[in-house]
C-alpha cells in the first residue's frame, strides 16, 4: 500500500499539483505583466510578441525561431471563435494547453494546413450548437492557453509576422458572459505552503479527468480536497514541518527525474520524445491517439508532466516538434564556456520543416545575453559556411572566434555551464522512431 502520511502525501502532491501550479502562475504572470516582449493582455485577447525572444524572456527553454502570440483564456463566459490567417505555406503552430498543462489540440502547418480558418473554443460539457460550417474544440478546463509560433527567420522576417499576428483574433460567440478568472488563493497562508494552497484552490476550480479525481482524493487528508477557509493558515506545527519536508522530497523527486541517466553514452543526446505524451483523456484535433503517444501508466504520467512543466513548460508533442538536449560532450565532460567546442552535421537533420540549436544556461534554461545577440543558429540562419560534402560545422564557445568562417557559424556560450537544445520541427520518422542520432558534441 502506498504511504499516507502526511509528509509523504505532499511529496506526491507536489509531483501532481506542480504542472497546474506552474502552469497556472504562468497564465497569470503572462496576463498581468507579460513576459519578455510579450505584453500583457486580459483574458480572451491575443498579446504579441514583437520580436524574437532573447535573454529578457525569462521562460523555461523558450525558443528563438517563432515568434509567440498568446491567449490566456477563460470560458467560463462561453465559447469563443478563433479566426487564424493564411500563412501561405509558411510555418506556424497554434497549441492548446489546459490547466493542467495537457496539449489537447493543434491547429497549424503539421495538424490542419496553412489555410486561413475559423474555429470554435468551447467550455467543458458544452452542448449549444456552432455557427455553420465552423469546427469546434473542447477545453478540458475553463482556463486554458493557446501558445501560437509563427516561423521568423530573422529581422527582415518581421513585418510579414506581425502582419499574420494582425489577422489572427478571438471574439466571443454570444457578447457579454461574465468571466470567473482564477481564483485567488488566501495570500496569509504562509510562503512554506503556498504550494499547496495554490494547488487546493486551483484544482477546484478547474478539475482534472474523472480517473485523475481518483487518484486526487489521496490528499484528502493534507487538506488539498478542503473547500472553503484554507487548513494551511493555522495548521498543527508537526503537521506543517512533515508538509513542507514532503513539498522538498517531491521537488527533489523532480529534479531528479530532469537530470540525464548515468547509463548514457557520453555527449548522446537525450531527445525527449515522449515528454509530453502524458495527456490521457482530452485528445482534440491535430493531436494523435496512438498508443505510441500515451503513457500507458497514470502515475508515472504525472511524474513525466511535472519534469515537462520543469524543463519545457507549454512544450510541444514530438510530432509537432522533438527538443533534444545534452550537457556533456563526446568524452563525457560537462559543457561549459571555460572550452571550447564544434558540432559537425554530415547531412542535414531530417525535418519537414526547419531545425536550430539554441543556448540557455544552467539551471535556469534561461537564453543568456551575448556580443551577436545570437541566440539560436540552424539551417535558416544566413551567412553559415557549409563544407564542399554539404557538411556544417557549428562553433560553439564562449568568445567570438577570430576565423571568419567559424565566426560565421559560431554559436556564442554563457562563461559558466550550459545546456544546448536541438529543435525539429515537423520531424520526420527516422526522428521519430529513434533511427536518426544527433551528432556529439566534440571537444576543440
Amino acid at each position: 500500500m502506498p504511504d499516507s502520511t502526511p509528509e509523504s502525501l505532499a511529496a506526491d502532491a507536489y509531483v501532481y499539483g506542480c504542472p497546474l501550479v506552474s502552469g497556472l502562475t504562468m497564465v497569470e504572470t503572462i496576463r498581468t505583466h507579460g513576459l519578455g516582449s510579450l505584453p500583457a493582455a486580459p483574458f480572451n485577447t491575443f498579446a504579441h510578441a514583437a520580436e524574437l525572444a532573447n535573454a529578457d524572456s525569462r521562460f523555461v527553454s523558450v525558443n528563438n525561431d517563432t515568434v509567440y502570440s498568446a491567449a490566456q483564456l477563460d470560458l467560463s463566459g462561453g465559447p469563443l471563435l478563433l479566426r487564424v490567417p493564411d500563412t501561405d505555406g509558411a510555418y506556424h503552430v497554434l497549441q492548446f494547453i489546459d490547466a493542467w498543462t495537457d496539449n489537447f489540440a493543434y491547429l497549424g502547418r503539421r495538424a490542419t494546413g496553412t489555410a486561413e480558418q475559423t474555429w470554435l473554443i468551447a467550455p467543458p460539457h458544452w452542448h449549444g450548437t456552432p455557427p455553420a460550417g465552423v469546427r469546434t474544440i473542447v477545453a478540458p478546463t475553463t482556463v486554458a492557453t493557446v501558445a501560437a509560433r509563427f516561423a521568423c527567420a530573422g529581422p527582415d522576417d518581421l513585418p510579414r509576422v506581425r502582419d499574420l499576428q494582425r489577422h489572427l483574433s478571438l471574439t466571443p460567440l454570444e457578447p457579454g458572459g461574465i468571466l470567473a478568472g482564477l481564483p485567488e488563493p488566501d495570500p496569509d497562508v504562509p510562503d512554506q505552503l503556498r504550494f499547496l494552497e495554490q494547488a487546493r484552490v486551483w484544482a477546484a476550480a478547474f478539475p482534472p479527468a474523472e480517473a485523475d479525481l481518483a487518484y486526487q482524493r489521496r490528499f484528502a487528508p493534507i487538506g488539498l480536497l478542503d473547500e472553503g477557509r484554507s487548513p494551511y493558515l493555522d495548521g498543527p506545527s508537526e503537521w506543517v514541518e512533515a508538509l513542507v519536508r514532503g513539498l522538498e522530497s517531491g521537488r527533489e523527486r523532480v529534479e531528479a527525474a530532469t537530470r540525464p541517466a548515468t547509463d548514457r553514452a557520453p555527449g548522446k543526446w537525450t531527445a525527449h520524445l515522449h515528454l509530453f505524451d502524458y495527456n490521457l483523456d482530452h485528445l482534440g484535433p491535430g493531436t494523435r491517439d496512438e498508443p505510441e503517444w500515451r503513457i500507458p501508466d497514470r502515475r508515472a504520467a504525472y511524474l513525466t508532466r511535472a519534469v515537462a512543466a520543469r524543463i519545457g513548460l507549454w512544450g510541444n508533442h514530438a510530432y509537432e516538434a522533438v527538443y533534444a538536449t545534452t550537457y556533456d560532450d563526446a568524452e563525457g565532460r560537462t559543457l561549459t564556456g571555460a572550452h571550447r567546442y564544434t558540432l559537425r552535421f554530415d547531412a542535414p537533420p531530417p525535418v519537414d520543416a526547419f531545425w536550430s540549436v539554441t543556448m540557455y544556461d544552467v539551471p535556469d534554461y534561461h537564453l543568456v545575453a551575448n556580443p551577436a545577440d545570437r541566440y539560436s543558429i540552424g539551417d535558416r540562419t544566413p551567412g553559415l559556411v557549409y563544407g564542399p560534402d554539404g557538411s556544417l560545422t557549428l562553433v560553439l564557445q564562449h568568445e567570438r572566434p577570430a576565423d571568419p568562417v567559424e565566426a560565421a557559424n559560431w554559436l556564442p556560450t554563457p562563461a559558466g555551464e550550459f545546456r544546448p537544445m536541438i529543435r525539429l520541427y515537423q520531424p520526420q520518422p527516422a526522428v521519430l522512431d529513434g533511427t536518426y542520432r544527433l551528432p556529439p558534441i566534440q571537444p576543440r
